[in-house]
């Protein structure tokens, strides 16, 4: 599959509300961040969540790991770089990395979603569209 080994990434800057008081980025935003980078993996492939919502499946969370090497600070530009692991099933893997704009990795991490039939509430397979797009 051709769209394995390459990231997608997306570049902003860190907001004040997303830092505590000393200007670090509070820990629980960079599993935000990891999420804004699916969500426009997504996107740059020709879907989105809402599409997959429409279609009757969600993508829940089962499993999110994240090992933080740096801090990111106010006003920081940083990137988030987001590579799906290997072809989606049942379950979809990506990895995650952030760096600051000196291009030193600041977080880096993994996210598990499970493809969910929002009718039945059980797990269900890649839909098949997906996959077609991910062998382009």
């Amino acid at each position: 599959m051709n769209n394995l080994s390459k990231y997608d990434e997306i570049q902003f800057r860190v907001r004040y509300g997303e830092t505590d008081q000393m200007g670090v980025v509070y820990h629980g935003n960079y599993a935000q961040y990891f999420e804004m980078g699916r969500t426009e993996w997504f996107r740059k492939k020709g879907f989105s969540y809402k599409k997959l919502e429409e279609d009757g499946i969600m993508l829940p969370v089962v499993s999110l790991a994240i090992n933080y090497k740096k801090s990111a600070y106010y006003d920081d530009f940083i990137k988030v770089k987001t590579k799906l692991v290997k072809t989606p099933t049942v379950k979809i893997e990506f990895e995650h990395e952030i760096l600051n704009e000196n291009n030193e990795i600041l977080t880096i991490g993994k996210s598990v979603l499970v493809f969910m039939d929002i009718h039945k509430n059980r797990p269900t397979r890649c839909p098949e569209y997906l996959l077609d797009k991910l062998r382009i």
